[in-house]
């Protein structure tokens, strides 16, 4: 059954994600102790890669539209869709690493950030806020509500923050494919947009910049960075919507959603 052509799921796909999005999150817990000054965002990703054939899963990026590996890894200025490669992790550098999985047919899907040496205060607050935007927006999550109400909650806290939001990229549906509709904003205005109803499955993963929105895409035709340079940071979960509020897919099994868990 769809709404709005958003496909409405039953008790078996909670299921079904639940596993996909835990194995997804477990795989990022893991990576998390590989991140350290001098490793290369390539080397991380061969370990993602043979952490998902370990399992049994199946990657959901090596292939799709031609994309050649296991996780995006966006370092710094990449806002996301960053290529692993010979990139050389320096003291301070934050990064995010996105990973989905197929598990079942289903797909988990979930990003955080990650910090190699130690964590500068800009880019700790940065982090904090992107996190908290994340949360925030995952508290609007209840059937009655819209998708508008969650971009709204997004948008206004991080801007109080004085930071911005991404408007280039959203999140998305997903269940027993990658994308799906709806498109997930991370702004907007309360009220609008498609209704919440349970059994809807999607991401919320805002990206947030220290300077001004504005993105470009690189000449890979994958990566983009913000216009002025300025610092980026993501948080992704996936979620279901249920008769009364949603459930987390992707949860860290190990408490390490945040890179300052120790």
């Amino acid at each position: 059954m769809t709404r709005d052509g958003i496909r409405i799921h039953e008790a078996d796909g909670f299921a079904g994600m639940h596993k996909a999005g835990r194995l997804a999150a477990e795989i990022l817990d893991r990576v998390a102790d590989h991140v350290f000054v001098g490793q290369t965002t390539g080397a991380l990703d061969k370990l993602i890669e043979g952490m998902v054939n370990d399992a049994g899963a199946t990657s959901a990026t090596i292939g799709y539209k031609g994309y050649q590996h296991a996780s995006c890894i966006s370092v710094n200025h990449v806002v996301c869709h960053g290529i692993p490669g010979d990139k050389v992790l320096k003291d301070g550098d934050i990064l995010n690493i996105d990973v989905t999985v197929i598990v079942d047919g289903w797909y988990g899907d979930t990003s955080r950030m990650f910090v190699a040496g130690k964590l500068n205060r800009k880019a700790e607050r940065l982090i904090q806020v992107t996190h908290d935007s994340l949360m925030i927006g995952i508290e609007a999550v209840k059937p009655g509500n819209t998708f508008g109400d969650i971009g709204f909650a997004i948008q206004s806290f991080v801007e109080r923050q004085r930071m911005s939001v991404v408007r280039d990229f959203c999140g998305h549906g997903l269940g027993t494919v990658f994308h799906a509709p709806p498109n997930v904003l991370h702004y907007g205005r309360a009220g609008t947009g498609p209704t919440l109803e349970e059994g809807m499955f999607f991401t919320i993963e805002p990206m947030v910049n220290l300077g001004r929105p504005e993105t470009k895409i690189l000449a890979d035709d994958w990566t983009a960075v913000t216009r002025d340079k300025s610092l980026s940071a993501q948080f992704e979960h996936s979620i279901g919507v249920t008769s009364d509020g949603c459930e987390i897919f992707t949860l860290s099994p190990a408490g390490r959603f945040h890179p300052t868990y120790t």
